[in-house]
């Protein structure tokens, strides 16, 4: 057997643990079932292992898995996994994708799993996993996505995670108990176009050296950069991989979207509801690919970049919730794209611009800003009541009334003094000896 495929039905019950032999490494879809109780140990001798959206509760037994060598593809996700994780990962050594997310797991991510030194994504999110990064998974430098969001993991983002996986093209961290600083090694990471830290408790300064992310630098998000590394970074070809890495979760906008990797646009960066203090670096203006930036939620001051304009291709900036002063940049009203804005509930002043779509935010955009004033907020500001209003109407009247006199006037002009020199001969001989007498007096003044 190759392949088999009994995938999307209504299978119900438990997989009974038999005893094949299944030579070739096959590829085994049964995903999508309901299918329950321990996953059977036998499957591992598959190469490709799609197990996700069933009711299994226990993962299989392959410590002492002799043919669970095979096995590059392991999805588990959407469970009911529970308990702690194995620490025998050394026994699928070949692994290339491990998605064990959506499940009940506990406890720590094991030692081991820095054996899986082929891995190229790993997704463990939506779990109860704890406690800190085991530092084996500096191993794992060929890692393209890593995704461990909605765990209770704690202790600082390790450095080495900019040392060593630096292949990495999404990182999502949110919604853990990270905290210390942002480490500066992250700024490493060339291809990283999806950068997701929030709701932590990180603390201290956002990194001025953000403007390394290269890969933020360009337009445009690259999908088939992740295809590419995962299918053959290690010189394999897998049969479905396409269909495989074809979807990603990810905050968008405010709301979690499932997008096809192939078809993402956007490239973002989430450093929302944490500590982090200072002022927002100028060098996010490098960051010229970015379409989505929040950095909500925090204890940033300080004024907003005018750099922040060079953002073209920005849709959705949300800076709501710190401790912002100093007037609106008018370069972000420059910024065409842009479709969602959120700066309230901060110390803005000023006037709020009034270039280009700037106006059609409403009032949620800039509430919570005592010093802010705009037709946005219905307050006027300083200085707008020595100014003489003209209404639209008042315009066209006054233009109207301008050129109708400079009409007139050219009319009396031009025919009351030229007209009877045109048309009278007597008036215009006589005008033609005064001009050639002034010539020939102004000659003989000058020689």
């Amino acid at each position: 057997m190759e392949i088999l495929d009994m995938s999307h039905n209504n299978l119900t019950g438990p997989i009974f643990n038999l005893q094949p032999k299944l030579l070739f490494g096959p590829l085994i879809f049964l995903n999508s079932n309901q299918f329950e109780v321990i996953v059977p140990s036998f499957l591992l001798q598959a190469s490709f292992l799609l197990l996700n959206e069933n009711k299994f509760s226990y993962l299989p037994s392959f410590c002492e898995q002799r043919r669970a060598t095979f096995v590059m593809i392991l999805d588990l996700s959407n469970n009911a996994i529970e308990g702690q994780l194995p620490d025998c990962w050394n026994s699928v050594h070949n692994l290339r994708i491990l998605d064990l997310s959506h499940n009940e797991l506990s406890g720590k991510i094991p030692e081991s799993m820095g054996s899986l030194v082929h891995l190229n994504a790993l997704v463990l999110r939506n779990n109860n996993l704890m406690g800190e990064f085991p530092s084996t998974l500096k191993n794992c430098s060929y890692l393209v996505v890593l995704d461990v969001r909605g765990n209770i993991l704690s202790g600082s983002i390790p450095s080495w995670i900019g040392e060593s996986m630096n292949q990495l093209v999404i990182l999502n961290m949110q919604q853990n108990n990270f905290s210390g600083s942002i480490p500066n090694d992250l700024c490493n990471l060339k291809h990283l176009q999806l950068l997701d830290l929030s709701w932590n408790m990180l603390s201290k300064g956002i990194p001025t050296c953000l403007k390394n992310l290269t890969a933020m630098s360009e337009q445009g998000f690259n999908g088939n950069t992740i295809l590419y590394y995962v299918v053959s970074a290690q010189g394999y070809m897998f049969f479905g991989m396409d269909a495989y890495m074809s979807n990603i979760r990810w905050m968008w906008k405010g709301v979690e979207h499932e997008f096809k990797i192939r078809h993402l646009s956007f490239k973002s960066i989430d450093l929302s509801s944490n500590n982090l203090t200072g002022e927002i670096p100028k060098e996010i203006g490098y960051l010229v690919g970015l379409v989505s930036l929040n950095l909500s939620r925090n204890n940033l001051s300080g004024k907003i970049p005018s750099e922040m304009g060079n953002l073209s291709f920005l849709e959705s900036l949300d800076l709501q919730r710190n401790h912002i002063s100093g007037e609106i940049p008018f370069s972000l009203s420059e910024i065409d794209f842009l479709g969602i804005l959120d700066l309230s509930h901060n110390s803005l002043s000023g006037r709020i611009p009034s270039g280009r779509h700037f106006e059609t935010f409403d009032v949620s955009s800039f509430e919570g800003n005592v010093g802010l004033c705009g037709e946005q907020l219905n307050k006027t500001c300083s200085g707008d009541g020595n100014q003489t209003t003209i209404k639209p109407h008042e315009h066209g009247i006054f233009y109207e009334a301008f050129y109708i006199s400079m009409g007139i006037g050219y009319f009396i002009g031009f025919w009351g003094l030229l007209g009877p020199k045109l048309l009278w001969r007597p008036w215009r001989n006589y005008y033609i000896r005064f001009v050639n007498r002034l010539i020939n007096y102004i000659y003989a003044w000058f020689w």
